[in-house]
């Protein structure tokens, strides 16, 4: 099954983008789901139809679907959630808001992510189409099961004989829960799925992502940060959808100097992303909502079909330089100022403005230490 997420500033016509490439690749004959992880949910009102978070049929081979993050949470925590709760409260006699103090930051979006894999294991779908939620949230989607998955490794590797050996001593003299057998087969259930997610999500053969935008300048720094740091964390973007692109005899008269604005938008982002496919789609006289408005939209891809992985991008390679090794990472529109990097115990730790992210060297680079680094051309080269 091939997975396509939508994602972009939030008001670009993410959604709209979304539904419309759904529909034509239902149209087609593909067996499609659309499903809209973003909590401000507005894909049902693009379909023109009332969803819920089971699969509900809009058209011929078209099934749509909203995200209940709240379902998913309590699904996914299984006997950990209660776990969680004792311990939460063994010392204050049930007088905190326990439940509330379970809404980790982050495991909500994990959790629609769990979904996805769901889907995709059940193979009733040939093709699902994942409206995300606007950047900011996308990125933090998109990074948890990499960052919860290795939590989950350093910080919890307690194991079931050593609990049962010392529980009761400490549940006792410090009055603490420990954790019972179905508390242990929940978390490997958990640190399982976490596993297989982000085998799925790095699967650059079945998902990618194509970034929605306009032609403003502000949207589109945005969208070069959002690239960059999706391919921070390897993830594959394969299009740019360029949306509310305005028709030229619209722009006469008082909107004449947003003419030369937006032609200079569009000059940049061909520049910029002169190397992915990037389709334009102008802005309609009417609202993109329906399935026979979005139908006619759709015709934004031409004769390139919207399923097929438009370009694969190799973000990380290792060369051979004389006697060193050389780690090369893509990084466009990175900036050598809002950059740091470190090493420790195999890994390079990368820091780009507020994001990071720890790299596992491969095994010909483990041992050796960074000799030098330099950024060139939106290329990261670590010398070892």
């Amino acid at each position: 099954m091939r997975i396509i997420l939508y994602t972009g500033k939030g008001g670009v016509g993410k959604t709209s983008i979304a539904a419309a490439t759904a529909c034509k690749l239902a149209r087609a004959g593909k067996r499609v789901l659309i499903m809209s992880t973003d909590q401000a949910h507005s894909l049902g009102d693009s379909l023109g139809i009332k969803l819920t978070s089971e699969p509900t049929t809009v058209s011929e081979n078209l099934e749509a679907m909203e995200i209940d993050v709240v379902r998913e949470s309590e699904e996914a925590w299984g006997n950990l959630r209660g776990y969680m709760k004792r311990l939460l409260t063994s010392r204050t006699e049930g007088s905190l808001e326990a439940d509330e103090l379970l809404v980790f930051p982050g495991l909500e979006e994990l959790f629609s992510l769990f979904r996805i894999l769901d889907i995709q294991e059940r193979h009733l779908h040939d093709i699902l189409i994942v409206d995300c939620a606007p950047t900011g949230e996308t990125l933090s989607l998109l990074k948890f099961p990499e960052m919860f998955g290795s939590l989950f490794e350093k910080i919890m590797p307690m194991k079931r004989k050593a609990a049962k050996m010392v529980g009761p001593i400490v549940q006792k003299t410090m009055k603490i829960p420990m954790p019972g057998d179905d508390v242990f087969e929940d978390l490997e259930r958990l640190m399982n799925k976490l596993d297989r997610l982000q085998t799925l999500m790095q699967d650059k053969d079945v998902v990618s992502l194509r970034i929605v935008t306009t032609p403003e300048k502000i949207v589109i720094r945005e969208t070069k940060r959002n690239f960059t740091w999706l391919h921070l964390y390897d993830y594959n973007v394969d299009a740019i959808v360029v949306n509310k692109v305005y028709p030229r005899e619209s722009l006469a008269g008082y909107f004449s100097k947003w003419a030369e604005l937006q032609e200079a938008g569009l000059k940049e982002l061909r520049e910029s992303f002169r190397d992915i496919p990037m389709f334009i789609l102008m802005l309609q006289k009417h609202e993109l909502k329906t399935i026979p408005v979005l139908e006619t939209v759709s015709s934004l891809y031409g004769d390139r079909d919207p399923a097929e992985v438009l370009v694969r991008n190799r973000i990380f390679t290792v060369t051979q330089v004389g006697e060193r090794q050389r780690l090369d990472i893509y990084l466009p529109f990175a900036e050598k100022d809002e950059m740091a990097l470190e090493q420790s115990n195999g890994e390079i730790q990368l820091t780009i403005k507020n994001e990071k992210r720890c790299f596992l060297l491969p095994d010909s680079l483990k041992g050796l230490e960074i000799q030098s680094a330099k950024l060139d051309d939106g290329i990261l080269s670590v010398h070892f």
